[in-house]
């Protein structure tokens, strides 16, 4: 992996990278301690580095009510958060650069490659320019839907404000609702859980947002090339796979329970928008607490498996998962080679999903236990609250607000892990990589 030289300072892109999130969360943190960001007593500075790290890590878990205990200063600061953390600093900057017209450097290209997860540079810039303009054309596109809806409950200048904010918080997956301002605090969506505007737009941002910007890039050179490319195969095989499945466990589950007083048109709405949303939306129009255990459960498991690469979500990634589905179903058939779409896939991206997994399994289980020492709720809530952060979901079981201080910090770290990525932030940390030059002699060991 190239360095990049700052004066006598030698980063990797992932260092880079780790180092422009923890300055977009102090600057936030500094912005939302100021008095003019808060309705009532000031913040205090953990809170505000809680909100901070949950907008540019697009969770959306909050301690404190975004539509109540914030000003409109405040919002605005959250909705700027997470539309840099959303898109990547790295392409908000270059999005600057653009509008400048400068000329984008090396060093510059270097980090676009490491932000996009992306191979190689060529093409890189163009990747940017159309992932500005697609991601500000879905946006606007949600924005004028919502806040033609929002028009039936609120006067327009209110309303419009309302559809730029969840516009933009459901595309980037960031999950913070205003709506506390007249539902109730922490309310969210769930007096719009038969409403077919809000869920089908919130459904389709989610979506398009959670994609990741190579996959649309693809889609839309289709109709040209007539091709997808394996990435966009696998990313949009698995997503449907797991909506479906997803929307269909839940229905069943819930029937006769959270479902029960919805119409049949509400009962698979809310289905569907439940199956999307833990995979990194955020945006509820049920509330999770009433839910059969089993059914949080399985939302446990859609927020660990997460978003694809290159997109606004966190998790392993669905292409990891599907890696690894694959790898096992290999092995059980007896094949030496994992095939996906007829496409060998490599033993270094096997190992790099197998990597990532162990890594995020024993980040979760050390920060579960950790939790459930230092709070006092049930295990599966402190579970549920520990992969929402990871995988930047934001959607909780009603701990967040109640988090002690070590419990805020732990879920900061996670969040900020959860965003980053467990490699990219093992490669930033990592001392400098020293080749071996010899190889020892190969053992065995017996497995199952």
């Amino acid at each position: 992996m190239a360095n990049l030289s700052f004066g006598h300072i030698r980063l990797t892109p992932p260092k880079i990278l780790s180092l422009g999130f923890a300055a977009l969360i102090l600057i936030g943190t500094v912005l939302l301690s100021l008095p003019a960001a808060s309705t009532g007593d000031r913040i205090s500075v953990i809170d505000a580095m809680f909100m901070a790290t949950s907008a540019t890590c697009v969770t959306g878990l909050a301690v404190i009510d975004t539509g109540t205990q914030l000003t409109v200063f405040g919002q605005i600061v959250l909705l700027v958060l997470f539309q840099f953390g959303g898109l990547g600093f790295v392409t908000m900057a270059t999005l600057i650069t653009l509008v400048l017209n400068k000329r984008i450097s090396l060093k510059e290209r270097l980090l676009l490659q490491e932000s996009m997860n992306q191979h190689s540079m060529q093409g890189i810039v163009k990747l940017i320019r159309r992932v500005l303009i697609y991601s500000l054309v879905i946006q606007l596109g949600g924005a004028v839907l919502l806040a033609a809806r929002f028009m039936l409950d609120m006067p327009a200048g209110k309303a419009l404000y309302y559809g730029i904010f969840h516009s933009i918080s459901i595309f980037n997956n960031a999950g913070f609702d205003l709506f506390g301002d007249i539902h109730g605090p922490f309310a969210g969506l769930t007096r719009y859980v038969e409403d077919p505007v809000v869920n089908i737009t919130s459904m389709l941002l989610i979506f398009l947002g959670g994609i990741g910007f190579i996959v649309l890039s693809d889609l839309l050179d289709y109709p040209k090339r007539k091709r997808l490319t394996l990435h966009s195969k696998v990313v949009l095989t698995a997503s449907a796979a797991l909506i479906i499945l997803g929307a269909a466990l839940f229905f069943m589950l819930e029937l006769y329970s959270t479902l029960a007083p919805l119409h049949p048109g509400g009962k698979l709405m809310a289905s569907f928008l439940q199956a999307i949303t833990p995979r990194s939306g955020g945006v509820t129009t049920i509330d999770i607490t009433l839910l059969r255990e089993s059914t949080q459960f399985m939302l446990i498991l859609m927020m660990f498996i997460g978003a694809a690469p290159g997109s606004t979500g966190g998790g392993i990634k669905v292409t990891t998962f599907a890696v690894l589905i694959s790898t096992a179903y290999a092995r059980i058939r007896g094949r030496e080679d994992i095939v996906m779409f007829r496409n060998r896939i490599s033993k270094e991206t096997v190992y790099r999903a197998i990597t990532m997994t162990l890594l995020s399994l024993m980040l979760v289980s050390v920060a579960t236990m950790i939790l459930s020492v230092t709070e006092s709720a049930d295990f599966l809530t402190v579970l549920f609250e520990a992969v929402s952060a990871f995988g930047t979901s934001g959607i909780t079981m009603g701990l967040t607000p109640q988090l002690t201080t070590a419990g805020k910090l732990l879920v900061i770290l996670l969040m900020f892990v959860g965003r980053t990525g467990p490699l990219t932030l093992a490669y930033a940390i990592k001392p400098k990589n020293n080749k071996e030059l010899y190889r020892h002699p190969e053992g065995n060991i017996t497995i199952g």
